[in-house]
């Protein structure tokens, strides 16, 4: 099986996006933005993806979608919201940032992290330093926002962080960003990174990807 198709085989058995799994429609728009970056942040404090997914699910259910709805419902509320998505181990600790990332969010950009692109001058590299400007944001924080991200802000691409090159090297795929970038519609490219992410986690689901297509016997 040759990479392209590889890489064929691999957005289909993953799916979908992390964000798509939360029930993010990702678009250029504050809202969903804003939801990437709870995603984004939950994903931070080193638990399962599925578990990330669960909690930020629950928080947008909430109230918490927006950063004014965030602060609106408070720390508490923010807490019981991520519990009843079965995010336990983190959930005093992330309710805080959250909300304390949400009043930067307004004071900064008015809510509004469209203005943080513009404010990096569309630089990836400034786009993931305003970004770990962020309570619980730190680099592997940035580079997760900016893996989806590049969906919506073609600026960012290709946003193929370490973690997406080590999936990519499980799949004996290319491990030179614009390479590996080349395989893919630009447009699906945040589809990709996903998805090298779960085999970068998941060592018997890029076997499953590796042995897909080959022939028997």
């Amino acid at each position: 099986m040759d990479a392209r198709r590889r890489v064929a085989v691999l957005v289909e058995a993953a799916g979908g996006t992390y964000p798509e799994q939360a029930g993010i429609v990702l678009a250029d728009r504050a809202e969903p933005l804003w939801q990437l970056l709870v995603l984004s942040n939950l994903v931070s404090a080193r638990v399962q993806g599925a578990t990330a997914v669960t909690g930020t699910a629950a928080l947008i259910a909430a109230g918490a979608g927006t950063p004014y709805g965030t602060l609106e419902l408070g720390r508490q509320h923010c807490k019981d919201a991520l519990i009843a998505g079965h995010y336990r181990h983190f959930a005093e600790g992330t309710a805080t940032r959250l909300n304390d990332c949400a009043r930067l969010a307004q004071d900064e950009y008015g809510g509004d992290l469209r203005k943080l692109a513009v404010a990096a001058q569309h630089r990836p590299e400034r786009t993931r330093a305003l970004l770990q400007r962020f309570p619980g944001i730190g680099p592997a924080g940035a580079a997760a926002f900016c893996r989806d991200a590049q969906a919506v802000w073609p600026h960012l691409r290709p946003a193929l962080d370490a973690r997406v090159l080590a999936g990519a090297e499980l799949l004996r795929l290319p491990t030179d960003p614009a390479e590996l970038a080349a395989l893919i519609d630009p447009a699906e490219l945040h589809r990709l990174a996903d998805a090298l992410v779960r085999v970068a986690l998941d060592p018997e689901f890029a076997g499953r990807v590796l042995n897909a297509g080959e022939p028997v016997g």
